[in-house]
């Protein structure tokens, strides 16, 4: 990929994902207001939790992270890479049909092991009822991915990036219908789960038809390049697990402080906008694009790109960090305090966005750091880094919750985002050259660091400075802050050369 169109990459894959964020606010607003933090909505939020961990588990984070890398090979070098696809999404969609039926069975099983702290009480009898007509979101949504790692793979990324805007339209007109027209808003949102996958899948395969791959269904077969993508997703699946017995250990310590689970979800929902806006679209772009540059043996070109990509990472994500850490009370009061999410509920919530604020970074510097693994087929090694990181959440989460309760969920992700960070820089440093820090991005972390801290002082002070109008208008009060914040930053990376936008205009217009 061209350095011009990896820059689109990136650029489209972030914008639609904004879009997605922002919606994602939208039905999260309706959520806190419509359900609060009662039964119901820690309820919907295990139940919901389930296909999605699974998902990541199969789909998002050990298919494709083997699927995509060696389809993109296929595709540089003329190969039947279609044929490959087809057979990749018999096997996959085989896999699914099977977990999907053990998982209507075995549900009860599978809620007590989210959230234990649910049994007695109605949350458990909720969360099974409404597993079960979730799940097979699963299905839907884990194709979905593998047509979406095909279109990102052949460089067309518009598609699969504005799929997750179906789920939150959806969910929200669900949540709205149900209220006004008498029913069940919990039932109506949950049926709304499996409807948005068989929408986001029907995008995505019309795409992946359009751009030359319109793959048909045909019978799995353990062919020898089926059991090569097998042999290299398995350890990628193992480092999947790790990740997602880090979410069950978090939601284990939750469910037994009431609302907390309603308030981690906020609070992560919070701190995913940045991440999903700038790490996912590196991790789309930044994988295919690596894979190619390996098969060709583009040394200077992939190092090129890892150092931008790190370098976009941090101008971005750090004052997010800080505005999270800085004022927490403003966004969560602003946000989701309306109905029955109340000022305490809010309060709960605003104090764990800001110790996610803190492991930001660390969430986005993996999704830059995991591709170097990956693109070399490498997904043993970072199988190890997320057992040792597991350790690290599991011992703080329990260690630290009879102290402070459901906070200590929070800190032990936290804790364990940087220390894979950590393991995965020190691992990559045997890649050779490609992976070495070039002198702009040298010289420009320390300048990003530095305008991101005063951008913290310059938040703090606005935010009680505009204490009275918080009072008036809370939303025109946090969108001047945060409008303000943002010129602020941008004049400061300006003057201290931290990040400059004539560069990049001057990259596009020279193709790099």
């Amino acid at each position: 990929m061209k350095p011009i169109r990896l820059i689109r990459g990136f650029l489209t894959v972030g914008v639609w994902t904004l879009a997605s964020r922002i919606l994602g606010f939208a039905r999260d607003i309706f959520f806190a207001a419509y359900l609060g933090a009662g039964p119901v909505a820690e309820a919907f939020v295990v139940a919901f939790s389930l296909p999605n961990m699974f998902r990541r588990f199969f789909a998002e984070g050990a298919f494709n992270m083997a699927f995509v890398p060696q389809f993109a090979k296929k595709v540089e070098a003329g190969e039947d890479a279609r044929d490959f696809a087809e057979q990749a999404m018999a096997m996959l969609g085989a896999a699914l049909i099977v977990l999907t039926l053990l998982a209507t069975i075995f549900m009860p099983a599978l809620v007590y092991a989210m959230a234990s702290g649910f049994v007695g009480d109605a949350r458990f009898d909720l969360a099974v009822d409404y597993g079960r007509v979730a799940f097979p979101y699963i299905f839907f949504i884990s194709l979905a991915a593998l047509f979406s790692g095909v279109l990102n793979a052949t460089g067309r990324f518009a598609a699969a990036a504005a799929a997750p805007v179906l789920l939150n339209v959806i969910l929200v007109t669900a949540m709205v219908i149900g209220a006004r027209s008498g029913m069940d808003i919990g039932r109506a949102l949950v049926w709304g789960v499996p409807l948005a996958g068989a929408a986001q899948l029907a995008l995505v395969w019309y795409a992946a038809a359009r751009a030359g791959f319109a793959l048909k269904p045909r019978l799995p077969r353990l062919t020898p390049e089926m059991r090569k993508l097998a042999a290299v997703a398995a350890p990628a699946a193992l480092a999947g697990g790790v990740v997602q017995v880090n979410l069950l250990v978090g939601r284990q310590v939750a469910s037994f402080f009431e609302g907390s689970i309603q308030y981690l979800n906020l609070a992560d929902r919070l701190y995913q906008l940045p991440l999903g806006v700038v790490a996912i679209a590196i991790g789309v772009v930044l994988l295919p694009d690596l894979s190619r540059r390996l098969r060709a043996g583009d040394e200077a070109g992939g190092r090129h790109g890892f150092n931008r990509a790190a370098e976009f990472a941090l101008f971005l994500t750090l004052p997010c960090a800080v505005a999270l850490v800085v004022i927490p009370d403003a966004l969560i009061l602003t946000l989701f305090q309306r109905g029955a999410f109340t000022v305490a509920d809010a309060q709960a919530t605003a104090l764990a966005v800001a110790v996610y604020g803190l492991g930001l970074p660390a969430f986005v510097l993996q999704k830059v750091l995991q591709p170097l693994f990956y693109a070399r087929e490498d997904t043993k090694s970072p199988f190890r880094y997320a057992v040792v990181a597991m350790v690290v959440n599991a011992g703080l989460a329990i260690g630290l919750a009879p102290m402070i309760g459901y906070m200590a969920a929070a800190a032990a992700t936290t804790t364990a985002g940087w220390a894979m960070v950590v393991l995965l820089w020190f691992g990559s440093r045997r890649m050779g050259s490609s992976v070495t820090l070039d002198d702009r991005l040298r010289r420009r972390i320390w300048r990003i660091v530095l305008a991101s801290a005063l951008l913290g002082v310059v938040l703090w002070v606005g935010r009680i400075a505009l204490e009275p109008v918080f009072a008036v208008t809370r939303p025109g009060a946090l969108a001047l802050l945060i409008l303000g914040g943002t010129v602020i930053y941008f004049l400061i990376s300006h003057v201290l050369n931290a990040f400059r936008l004539s560069e990049l205009k001057s990259a596009v217009k020279r193709g790099g």
